[in-house]
Parts: C-alpha cells; structure tokens; sequence
C-alpha cells in the first residue's frame, strides 16, 4: 500500500515527542488578542481533528476549496492544517483585499467553504451566497466565531484524509499587477519536498524558537515560515501582528526569524537592537522583496549576524537561498544565493540561448525546474501552457544574472523592462545608483508613455529624514555616472514608495500615477 502523502501526515510526524510540551505561544503585548496563550503539541492535533471533522460533516465533494480572509491568529493556521488534515484544498485571501477583488476569487476558485472575519460577515456571506457557496463561516483573531463553535462539538480524533503527492493542496493567487489574477495550484508533494529541502538548507532543528511575524495569506509566512517550524518539530514565538519593540524585546528567547526588508527597516530605527539582543539567534531570513545592501550592512554592523537572503515565488515556493554554513560559502548582500538542492535555474537570452556566466553573468530570463514548481494556474489552460517552456522549465518572468561561481541576482521582473529609444533599461539597476546618491533612502524606477522613445524613464526617490534631495541634482549626477539612455527624464520626490502588503513596491501603481507625462 501507499504511504499517505498528504502533507498533514508528514507535518505530524515531527511533532515534538513531548506533545504536552509548548508549540506555539502568543507573543503580542498585553493588549494583542490570546496574548501569553500557549499551544501544545497536543493541542493543535486536536483542534485540527476537530476542525477536519467539522469540515467532512460538511458532506464536501472531493477536491473542494476552502477560501479563508481571516486576521492572523493561531487558530487561522489551525484551520489551515486542518483543511489539509481532511483533504480538501486551501485558499488563502489576503486581508486587505475589497469586495470587488474577494467576487472575482469566489466566482473562479467556487470554493464550497469560505471563512471571513465576523465583522466581514454581511458583505462576504452576500457574495458567498450570490455565488451559491453553502457554507459561510466566521473566525476572529479573540477565539471566536461560528467555525470554532461548531468546531469544538466535534471529536478531537480524525483519520487524516488519503492523498497522493500530486494532489491539490492549496491555491494561492498571484497579485494581480498585470490583468487577471491567477491561482497557482500547489500540490501536497511541491509544498513537501521544499520544506524538507529548507530543513537541510538551513539547519532547522527541534530545539530552535521561530519568531513568526509575518502574514499567513503568502507563501513566506504560511509555507516558509510554519512548515519550517512544525516540520522540526521547533516552536513559534507567534505575532498576530509585527511590532519591532515587542519582537526584539523576545529575540533572546529565540533562535529563527524570518522577515520582509521592510521589518529589518523597521527593528533597526529601535535602540534596543543591539548584539546582545542577537546574541542567542542562529539565523534571519529576508525575502518577499529586495533586500536594499544598505540595509543589508546596517544590520551586520549593528547585531553582527549577516542576512541570509532567498528567492522564490507563489508559484515555486522557495527556489534559491544564500548559504548557511559558512563552509558553503558567503552570503552576499544583493544577490539571492544559489539554486536549492533538486532545483534547476537558467538563465536564457531573447533567442532562448544560456547566458553566459563568466564575470558577473549576463542579464536574461530565469527559468525553473524541480519538484517544487506548481502543475499550473487553476482553470487557466492556454496561461498555464504559456509560462512552460516546451522541455518543461517554468518561464518565472524574473530577469536576473547568475556570475561565475554561481549566485544568482534577480534584476527585476521582465514586465518592468523599459525599452526606450530601442534601448533595454533594468529598472534594479539604475535604483542601485539611486540609492548610493547622498540623501536618497530609497527609489523605484518605472517606464511610461513616450511620444519619441517609445517608453521613457522615470523615477521616484524617498528622501532621508532630514534631507534634502531635489530632482534635478539627482539627474545631474546619475548623468555622471551611466549611459544617457538610462537616466530618468523626470524624478519626483515623494515621503513613501506604495507598497503592498508583504513590503514589495507596486511600481503597478507609480506606472499609473505618471502615465500621462509625457503624452
């Protein structure tokens, strides 16, 4: 017989040995909702039967998806396991997303469940109902709702559902900047393999202390973060929401933390980072966004650990990662490490021919292949043949270089190239002039509509506290530096770059604001 590949199994199987010892404890201050609230091992087996229970009580047809907009709390991640546990297929919804975008991803995923905050409830259950969905629950980060109330008539005992490797487990939809959003199809097997391979990587152990602080709508916290800890069998230092006081105040209690850029922004504007904070803390992880190498800098000078930075994506999980071990080689700020054990990584000009990867490497599109790449976008045939290569490779729209000894440097993605004047612009690398100039913290680069060249450069700076940087200057001195071709036309001096909810730029967003500058 088969073994189960359901994911569920294999996270249950490292659990600790001591169940009735503490997985998760709620680390928000005293007014965080569940704060000091500690969770066994044996607790989240049984509340995930539970919940399983509840769910196959449901009577739901094979394959059904579970569609969960619910704030951050302990007992959403208990929801997802137990999703897993029955077999059914998850699909997390990010919390900031309105009505409009929430009726387009019921009307394509038709889930058979959705799960919204109570004071969501009238709004969500009309669109659930209008879409003829049957069951609409209601799960707050207090420990309350209609999910949980059910829930806990059940019996705390469920026989994990059968599935193979292949076997949908969640969808997890991309964030829409170009046209329609898509929903990845991510199996129980891709989730499996890259978290086992990240156990290896780097170097979890049972008695390692995760602080988790991001969000649970995304793959960085939802399958990075938690398939980490509980694949270790290694506790959670749990925040339902970030706060860099409170998360450093409990960096001598643990040993893993894993942040976007804009949370390490945020810890070193406090005093209390210090070495001594650090002092027990094996590892920090970044990603979801670039890591700026001023950032970067500051937080090795400031605690002494270096930024372990990685790439990947909704639809890969993790596909590269700085080293660990020092005997693997450095970590090195801007770029994103090397293919992950079982991954395959090229990089392939505009004729589809390798770059070559002498020197620093020669810019071209990333191209993955392993058992971590998703089977394709959910009822998105034609898309879904459109982004594999013919020989399999899954084409990630990433533009980037891979030099000499084998790190890999995302440039950016392919959709925000620039082509003016027939000349191909790389926005990451003209925000790295950007950002040394005096006074500038951070930019983005953007192209938009040109009567002339076609498309022209732009760019948005955010100052320094404090300093004075005027548009003009900027593009008097970047005209010292590069190719005429690739200094803005116009700079704007703004407080804040927009930015969605896991810390990347919505360069989306400026292309709109600008668009008709020039036309």
């Amino acid at each position: 017989m088969e073994m189960n590949a359901n994911l569920f199994v294999a996270l249950r199987a490292n659990f600790a040995e001591d169940l009735d010892a503490c997985a998760i404890e709620v680390a928000d201050g005293e007014a965080g909702a569940g704060a000091g609230q500690r969770y066994s091992w044996r607790d989240i087996d049984r509340a995930t039967a539970m919940i399983a229970n509840l769910l196959d009580s449901l009577d739901l047809p094979a394959g059904s998806r579970v569609a969960v907009q619910t704030e951050k709390s302990v007992e959403a991640l208990l929801l997802y396991l137990a999703v897993l546990r029955a077999g059914y297929v998850y699909l997390p919804l990010n919390t900031a997303y309105q009505a409009a975008e929430l009726s387009y991803f019921i009307d394509n995923a038709e889930p058979a469940v959705v799960v919204c905050a109570g004071r969501n409830f009238g709004w969500v259950s009309k669109l659930a109902f209008q879409a003829k969905v049957p069951w609409v629950f209601t799960l707050d980060e207090d420990r309350r709702g209609t999910l949980l109330d059910r829930a806990v008539q059940m019996s705390d005992r469920h026989q994990p559902a059968e599935r193979k490797a292949d076997d949908l487990a969640a969808i997890l939809y991309t964030s829409g900047t170009t046209g329609r959003s898509k929903g990845a199809m991510l199996s129980h097997g891709n989730l499996l393999s890259n978290a086992q391979v990240l156990k290896h990587c780097w170097g979890w152990r049972a008695d390692d202390v995760l602080i988790h602080a991001l969000p649970i709508f995304h793959v960085h916290g939802l399958f990075v973060a938690s398939h980490g800890a509980l694949l270790a069998g290694a506790k959670m230092l749990w925040f339902n929401r970030f706060d860099p006081r409170a998360v450093i105040a409990r960096l001598p209690d643990a040993t893993l933390f894993m942040g976007v850029p804009t949370l390490y922004v945020r810890m070193l504007e406090q005093a209390t980072l210090t070495r001594e904070a650090c002092a027990r803390m094996r590892l920090f992880i970044s990603g979801s966004a670039p890591l700026l190498i001023e950032t970067f800098q500051a937080w090795r000078d400031r605690t002494g650990h270096t930024i372990l930075e990685r790439y990947g994506m909704s639809e890969t999980v993790m596909l590269t990662s700085n080293p660990y071990r020092a005997e693997d080689g450095d970590r090195l700020g801007g770029t994103v490490g090397f293919p992950l054990p079982g991954v395959g990584l090229r990089v392939l000009d505009d004729a589809g021919e390798p770059c070559p990867s002498t020197g620093d490497g020669e810019i071209g599109h990333i191209q993955v292949t392993g058992p971590n790449v998703f089977a394709g976008y959910w009822r998105m045939p034609e898309k879904t043949r459109e982004e594999f290569t013919a020989d399999g490779w899954f084409k990630t729209g990433d533009v980037g270089r891979r030099d000499e000894r084998g790190y890999v440097t995302i440039v950016g993605r392919s959709k925000d190239l620039i082509i003016s004047g027939g000349y191909n612009v790389y926005p990451a690398e003209i925000e790295g002039w950007l950002n040394e100039l005096p006074g500038v913290a951070e930019s983005a680069v953007v192209g938009v509509p040109h009567p002339d060249f076609g498309e022209a450069v732009i760019a948005v700076v955010v100052p320094r506290p404090g300093a004075q940087v005027e548009g003009a200057a900027v593009i008097a001195a970047l005209k010292d530096r590069i190719a005429n071709f690739k200094v803005p036309k116009r700079v704007f001096v703004e407080n804040e770059l927009p930015r969605n909810a896991m810390g990347k730029v919505q360069k989306n967003l400026l292309r709109e604001r600008h668009r008709g500058l020039f036309v």
